[in-house]
């Protein structure tokens, strides 16, 4: 079995079509959320979110524009683009996105694997560093947790001798590129794909990342996409210029 993880697409139609152009044979596609907020197409990303398949986690931007949490816990540039989709959003678009479920979600076929936004015990929490990555690791009853929320690719190894963090090593920024790592049967891992829509590792290229259960890899990609596009549309919808400009930068 082969899945296709997608993460943090934030309305970012561009970079969701390049993901998905550029995206290698798979079974199945998990979306591990926020794929609203931010970007100025949310209904056509859920659009292609919703016939992607079943498996799709609520992020804290989807929680926020479906009107289940509060945009006051957000800085002003996001609750103003939460507020925006909010009022975008059709009514069955909304619907999807106030069903949306809270990780872990588990995949049978997946085997021994959790699928969260933020972190297994709490979907919300940011795991940037090895220091909040061990606690989850050490604690975890499954083998590999796929997390998304802080838009940086890469993830964290724990076995009894040490741990580990995990960082693609790509030649450029710009072409499209592929980075695999062979998981080892005696670790626990946390693995983020990356964020498709506005990624933050200091990499502008939409990420994403592809599990392979059976030769137990992954695969962590880097595609180029039509930023200006996708920043011409939040300028012309009035967003924050912000949301614009940091999509070519990766910050």
């Amino acid at each position: 079995m082969r899945i296709l993880l997608l993460s943090d697409i934030h309305s970012n139609l561009e970079a969701l079509d390049a993901c998905l152009a550029a995206a290698p044979a798979h079974d199945t596609v998990v979306n591990l959320g926020d794929v609203v907020g931010y970007g100025a197409n949310p209904n056509e990303v859920v659009d292609r979110s919703r016939s992607q398949g079943p498996h799709v986690v609520r992020g804290n931007h989807d929680k926020a524009v479906a009107g289940l949490s509060d945009v006051a816990d957000f800085n002003p540039i996001a609750a103003l683009a939460a507020l925006w989709a909010r009022e975008k959003l059709t009514a069955a678009n909304m619907e999807w996105l106030r069903r949306l479920p809270q990780g872990p979600l588990h995949i049978e076929e997946a085997g021994d694997v959790y699928f969260v936004h933020g972190a297994p015990m709490d979907e919300d929490a940011y795991i940037v560093s090895l220091r909040d990555a061990i606690e989850p690791l050490v604690a975890s009853t499954v083998a590999i947790t796929f997390f998304g929320h802080t838009h940086i690719q890469g993830g964290f190894l724990w076995e009894p001798e040490g741990s580990d963090v995990l960082r693609p090593e790509f030649s450029s920024r710009v072409k499209a590129e592929k980075w695999e790592v062979p998981l080892l049967n005696t670790g626990r891992y946390l693995i983020n794909p990356g964020s498709v829509g506005q990624p933050r590792d200091g990499d502008w290229r939409a990420s994403f990342a592809l599990y392979d259960v059976d030769a137990s890899t992954i695969e962590f990609h880097r595609v180029p996409y039509d930023v200006q596009t996708a920043q011409e549309k939040i300028l012309a919808a009035n967003l924050p210029v912000r949301l614009a400009t940091r999509l070519s930068v990766g910050r």
